[in-house]
């Protein structure tokens, strides 16, 4: 059996001994860092607790939450990379003290501005430094950085600017602006071509914090055997190999970043530097899609582990750091989370054992954040629980404000990552996105693709606590409440648990698993549209729509037309100036109501229909209205288009114009179209589907048309033939709805054996 969730990366690399000295200008740093108001070396704190629940020797934590006032060490890396920069921009010898160099500043002829970009604390800090030396500080942050942390280095005294994009973007607009800026100076802790000397001197400023550690311990009488330190951009870990490795028998290193934003893992594990995508995390300081290339060959040779973490997991470390009193944000107690994540792994005795001193970086203090969900669920009763409590009501359904997709996208997203499955975000209208999972087979098998829509129609509508999720009974059977649990979060946590299955069991595919996860299928299918427009396509799809277990190769498409019978507006009064619209649309409705009879019928969906959904005419009750619309939707069978409805509905209005003279009318119009969906029921997948279905259900299901629409019309409009096959449960759209619990397993059965079969 292979593990669900990414693995732990162990480096192969010969990493025990560095080749480089231990650089000189460490001393320097921390003799400024003594020469600056309110320094003190941070605490190393012991956790003898945890380091008998974890059978090593000792495990400490350097704790970070207060450094000059500030919350976290980025102050170090901030003070000796300006302080160097500001040396070397006003030609001052390196000897030169901080109250010196503050006068030279003052009485400098030309203007300074320091400018950064941030995720948080680095701008902080480059704020706080600036403003010790009294210079004016510009800095750049992503637009996920929430207002309360853009508060805080505003507090600093910085004029704060937000970039429409990720961090990585606000890095280089940071870098634009220094350019352009009289007297612009960028102190970034991550470089680029051209830009390599200042984050080289930010990576040395931390070397306090390791020449601290080393002094604490010894006071222990101890000597670190294991490091543990967080990563954003690569400085601070490039710091801690740069320390720990410079000696003979130096201390294991092990990096932990995001599930989310894994670009030192994703890099070791690919032996190149290569930019990832990121999503959100509340781990936003390590939030970074790139490693700082100044850092990259000294990380690759010489950190010995890297692991990931999800949000969860840094949440309850946090949790259980506070209960042994110390302060620690989501980035600092990520840390923790990585060695608890070591030590269950197989091959952790490669980094710990019983006389390990293991030190723990905790580099931020404690901040609020919200609580994240617990990504780690595979058994799908308890997924669509935890899909059911997030609210992803659809935004432009109804009246009802919506949540929208963005936080259940999050969540898929972050599920995805954590178990190391490839994963890209697709979003073209900004707040809409869907997520693709990706197991890749091996080559030359069939695609599968397993679609399912994230959004629900509006919680206004739902009688009790829509948000529940509650596990409770219905009808003598276990069943998920909420609303979506149904439709369609029941079928979703299928083909999510699908995955895990796929990937736990290490059967070996030749074909690719696609799990799509799309937006707005209850409006306007933008997710499914977004998915086919950007490539994505297979040899097969399933839908889990709620189908109670049938199997549904076919379903009516529908088409919305509005009709305009026009009149002409008049004083009540005055009958000889005044057409009544509304009377005449009498006729076409009678009209209408004749051509229903005779709409085609299909073998297996049935009879096509239509029915007049709205009708809107006049201004006020004296007046002759001038206008009458009429919308109508025709649930259609194959045989029937857009043009077709069309020009049999211009048709019928021209009879009625020749036998009523006053009847004027404008050109029908299609306000929304969506196709027919049907494929042969012997089709291969059909079949392998009835064939799996019988096995898991006990009896043979059903295979049948449904009036219902769904994006399966979309994907085999778009080459992809696809079918629909759901779990069971009541109360789609209604006041109460609930999905059954057993015909979830169920429906996760047949497509982890449909996947097998035809993948292979």
């Amino acid at each position: 059996m292979s593990e669900a969730r990414r693995p732990v990366f162990f480096n192969n690399h010969d990493s025990s001994v560095a080749d480089y000295p231990r650089p000189s200008s460490h001393n320097d740093a921390i003799k400024l860092h003594q020469q600056l108001p309110g320094y003190s070396p941070t605490p190393l704190i012991s956790i003898p607790k945890l380091a008998t629940e974890l059978g090593v020797r000792a495990v400490l934590v350097k704790n970070e939450s207060n450094r000059f006032g500030l919350p976290s060490f980025k102050v170090l890396g901030a003070s000796w990379g300006l302080y160097r920069a500001l040396i070397a921009r006003l030609g001052l010898p390196p000897t030169i003290s901080w109250t010196e160099l503050t006068k030279r500043v003052k009485a400098a002829s030309g203007p300074l501005v320091v400018i950064a970009a941030t995720d948080g604390n680095h701008g902080r800090a480059v704020a706080y430094v600036a403003k010790l030396l009294s210079i004016k500080c510009e800095i750049y942050v992503p637009r996920t950085m929430d207002t309360h942390t853009q508060a805080l280095i505003s507090g600093e005294g910085a004029n704060v600017h937000v970039v429409q994009a990720d961090y990585d973007c606000a890095v280089q607009t940071a870098a634009r602006t220094s350019q352009t800026v009289d007297g612009g100076l960028l102190v970034q802790d991550t470089s680029f071509d051209g830009y390599e000397e200042i984050p080289a001197w930010i990576v040395d400023g931390y070397s306090t914090m390791m020449t601290e550690i080393d002094s604490q311990l010894a006071d222990m009488g101890l000597q670190s055997t294991t490091v543990l330190t967080p990563v954003g951009v690569g400085s601070l870990a490039h710091a801690v190999v740069k320390h720990f490795k410079a000696r003979p028998e130096g201390p294991k290193v092990v990096t932990v970043e995001p599930d989310t934003a894994a670009c030192l893992y994703q890099n070791l594990k690919a032996g190149k530097m290569t930019p990832v995508e990121t999503t959100p995390t509340i781990m936003d300081g390590l939030n970074c899609g790139t490693v700082t290339p100044v850092a990259w060959n000294d990380l690759r040779r010489h950190v010995d582990a890297s692991v990931t973490v999800s949000c969860y997991e840094s949440h309850c470390a946090a949790q259980y750091l506070a209960s042994e009193s110390v302060a620690a944000g989501p980035c600092g107690s990520a840390s923790l989370a990585a060695l608890r994540r070591i030590a269950e792994s197989k091959e952790g005795s490669r980094i710990l054992d019983s006389d390990s001193v293991v030190v723990l970086l905790s580099t931020e203090g404690s901040r609020p954040y919200p609580i994240p969900h617990d990504v780690s669920i595979n058994d799908p009763i308890s997924l669509t629980q935890a899909l059911t409590r997030i609210d992803s009501s659809n935004v432009t359904l109804s009246a009802a404000d919506g949540a929208g997709e963005a936080r259940i996208v999050d969540y898929i997203s972050a599920w995805l990552a954590h178990r190391g499955i490839e994963t890209h975000r697709i979003e073209t209208v900004s707040g809409r996105p869907s997520v693709v999972g990706v197991l890749r087979g091996s080559g030359g098998g069939k695609s599968l693709m397993l679609n399912g829509h994230v959004d629900t129609v509006s919680l206004a509508s739902y009688d009790h606590e829509p948000l529940s999720g509650h596990l409770g009974e219905k009808n003598s059977h276990p069943a998920v409440f909420g609303r979506g649990s149904l439709d369609m979060k029941g079928g979703l946590a299928a083909a999510l648990s699908t995955l895990v299955a796929i990937k736990k069991s290490g059967h070996s595919l030749s074909g690719d698993v696609i799990l799509a996860a799309v937006s707005d299928e209850e409006d306007a299918s933008q997710g499914t549209r977004d998915l086919i427009e950007a490539g994505w396509k297979a040899d097969g799809a399933i839908i889990p729509e709620p189908t109670m277990c049938a199997i549904v190769p076919a379903h009516k498409g529908f088409l919305w037309v509005e009709i305009d019978i026009l009149g002409v507006a008049g004083h009540g009064s005055n009958p000889a100036t005044g057409v009544d619209s509304i009377l005449l649309a009498g006729r076409f409705l009678t009209a209408l109501e004749n051509y229903e009879r005779q709409l085609p019928v299909d073998d297996v969906l049935g009879p096509a229909s239509l029915h007049c959904g709205l009708i809107k005419g006049g201004e006020e009750p004296s007046s002759y209205p001038a206008k009458c619309t009429i919308t109508v939707e025709f649930r259609t069978i194959p045989g029937q288009t857009p043009k077709s409805i069309l020009r049999d509905m211009q048709t019928l209005l021209a009879n009625i114009a020749k036998e009523t003279p006053k009847f004027k009318y404008a050109d029908p119009r299609v306000t929304i179209s969506r196709p027919t969906q049907k494929i042969p029921s012997d089709h291969p997948l059909v079949q392998k589907t009835v064939d799996l279905a019988t096995k898991s259900l006990g009896h043979s299901p059903s295979v049948e048309g449904a009036a219902i629409w769904c994006d399966a019309a979309l994907l085999t409009q778009a080459g992809t033939p696809a079918i629909v096959f759901g779990p069971s449960g009541e109360g789609l759209h209604a006041k109460e709805e609930w999905v059954d619990a057993e015909s979830i397993r169920q429906v996760t059965d047949v497509l982890t054996g449909l996947v097998k079969d035809f993948c292979q």
